[in-house]
């Protein structure tokens, strides 16, 4: 006869109830499968890379992958200030997982290997590569965001870019500190803001002061915010004579000795804990002039431009990662007998979060062809690159903490648990917001890019009359944003600039967007048929249109 407890021990457990109506695991699940984005991917001339976008797709999705990034936040980042002798090394230790997801990133081309590439098209490959692996973690998009962005800052200095470039855009990882031109690969990291400035970048102390040797000076001061100090070398702002300059500083100097670059601590971070941020100090640090002294600025606004672009892909990659996991878990959740997903109000939700997602991963792509006609050559792209990044940094990641806070409650309380992975990607959506410029400073800044640099104003409406006609309400937002153009004030830059970006967004969707999607927007982003919330489409929207090209494989 069997006992009682061998009945529970067959059940696994106390032998209580057995487990229904729960979701069954995401994963393996293809984070490519997202018909905007290969719409995009082709539209912007990037189409002969789709096979190994959908590889990598796959990869991302994989159960491996998934569970390297959530190891790598699990398990952060630590700095080792000094060795078992008590010598200084100021190193910082990550978890293997870290290095699995840095390892594939490097060698799939995310970081600087574009710069490298003449095919046309190669930038938009990684921002949709990026929109792709971005549904494993954010954290160690930070270093190959910056090593990107590094290329084109580094060529104002000539003969650094050719010392450096070629190992910045290789796709070999090699994570071990040592001199620079001895490494299969490097990354690029950079110090830029300082306690009592932040985002004011000319009010930095750190001074910078001339050598003997032409082009090189010795830094002394600290930076309040420098991610990824376990990078190769660094641009970095300090005041030489002339005025605010950039500098490259190595952690490792050519004769293989450490320069100085005592790291403090680390931040601890709302969220971004796989990726470690310093504050490190310098005294003594060997650097090398880029650009001419007092051009500090200047030499990086094309840094600027790449980084901004990426904290968009960023927050779109965490959209559609969010709304993966919540449609996932409305398909197989069951309440007041139905499936969430086929509850009316819960579609609801989830077309909204669809339109969302799909016009952000569509702003996206075209700011990503828009950088790669420019960096060919294009001065009309280069335009409207320069205005139309900052409009979609400001709003793209503005929407981001309110929609995975709407993905993570479609979970219920199965989202408010660390184990589902929604609490991380709420964690991560604000830092996008912030990185490169809060909302305050590219508000003010795209008012800057109006007022002095009035080909910028002319490439927007460009872009927009692309779709004139098309739909009564765009027209009619286009018109308003005319009209409030002549009373832009930094007092109402913040509702300019959304009006901007919403007028964008509406004017891509209604070109390239199913008329469900397209016309769903308008009546909702542009003619104000919406509440306040996500899920207040009006009855009219074609919500199984919409969710049914949204979500992966086709099913709804």
């Amino acid at each position: 006869m069997v006992s009682t407890l061998d009945e529970q021990r067959a059940h696994g457990g106390a032998g209580t109830h057995d487990v229904t109506n729960q979701a069954p695991p995401l994963t393996p699940y293809d984070a490519s499968d997202d018909t905007a984005l290969l719409e995009g991917l082709r539209r912007e001339g990037a189409g002969w890379a789709e096979e190994d976008l959908r590889r990598l797709g796959r990869q991302a999705g994989s159960a491996q992958a998934q569970e390297w990034a959530d190891l790598a936040n699990r398990h952060e980042p630590e700095l080792r200030t000094h060795d078992r002798y008590g010598n200084r090394v100021d190193e910082v230790e990550f978890h293997p997982s870290w290095h699995h997801l840095m390892r594939t990133a490097i060698g799939e081309g995310l970081a600087a290997s574009p710069w490298a590439d003449d095919r046309p098209g190669a930038h938009v490959v990684r921002s949709a590569g990026g929109l792709v692996w971005g549904h494993t973690e954010a954290g160690h998009g930070c270093p190959t965001s910056m090593t990107y962005a590094a290329v084109p800052a580094l060529r104002r200095q000539p003969e650094l870019a050719k010392l450096y470039e070629p190992l910045l855009t290789s796709r070999e990882y090699d994570p071990v500190l040592r001199e620079p031109t001895e490494k299969r690969g490097l990354l690029a990291g950079m110090g830029m803001t300082e306690k009592q400035g932040g985002s004011d970048v000319r009010t930095n102390t750190t001074a910078a002061t001339p050598t003997a040797e032409p082009g090189v000076y010795t830094l002394r001061g600290h930076k309040w915010f420098t991610s990824a100090p376990m990078c190769d070398v660094f641009l970095v702002l300090a005041q030489a004579p002339g005025g605010l300059s950039c500098f490259l500083v190595p952690r490792v100097l050519p004769d293989g000795t450490r320069n100085m670059f005592r790291i403090q601590r680390l931040k601890d971070k709302l969220g971004n804990r796989s990726n470690a941020s310093s504050e490190p100090e310098f005294d003594g640090t060997v650097a090398w002039l880029v650009g001419a002294e007092g051009q500090g600025v200047k030499t990086i606004i094309e840094m600027v431009n790449c980084t901004r672009l990426d904290c968009v892909m960023m927050s779109a990659a965490l959209m559609r990662k969010s709304l993966v996991e919540a449609a996932h878990h409305a398909r197989h959740r069951s309440a007041f007998g139905a499936r969430l997903v086929d509850q009316p109000l819960m579609r609801n939700v989830l077309a909204d979060l669809a339109l969302e997602s799909e016009a952000a991963t569509t702003i996206t792509l075209r700011l990503a062809g828009a950088a790669d006609r420019a960096i060919r050559g294009d001065e009309g792209e280069a335009a409207f690159r320069r205005i139309a990044t900052a409009v979609g940094k400001y709003w793209v990641t503005k929407r981001g903490p309110a929609f995975t806070a709407e993905a993570l409650e479609c979970l219920g309380g199965n989202g408010y648990v660390e184990d589902s992975g929604m609490p991380r990607h709420y964690r991560e959506a604000p830092l996008l917001s912030i990185w490169e410029g809060s909302g305050n400073v590219n508000a003010l800044d795209v008012l800057r890019a109006l007022s002095r640099e009035p080909g910028t104003a002319e490439a927007l409406f460009g872009e927009l009359a692309l779709a004139r006609g098309a739909d009564a309400r765009l027209d009619a937002a286009v018109t308003r944003l005319r009209t409030g153009l002549s009373a832009a004030s930094p007092t109402t830059a913040r509702r300019l600039v959304e009006q901007m970006a919403l007028a964008l967004q509406g004017s891509l969707l209604v070109r390239h967007a199913p008329p469900a999607v397209a016309d769903a927007f308008c009546a909702t982003r542009l003619g104000g048929d919406w509440g306040h919330a996500f899920g207040t489409l009006p009855e009219s929207a074609g919500l199984d249109a919409i969710v049914e090209r949204a979500l992966p494989g086709g099913e709804g």
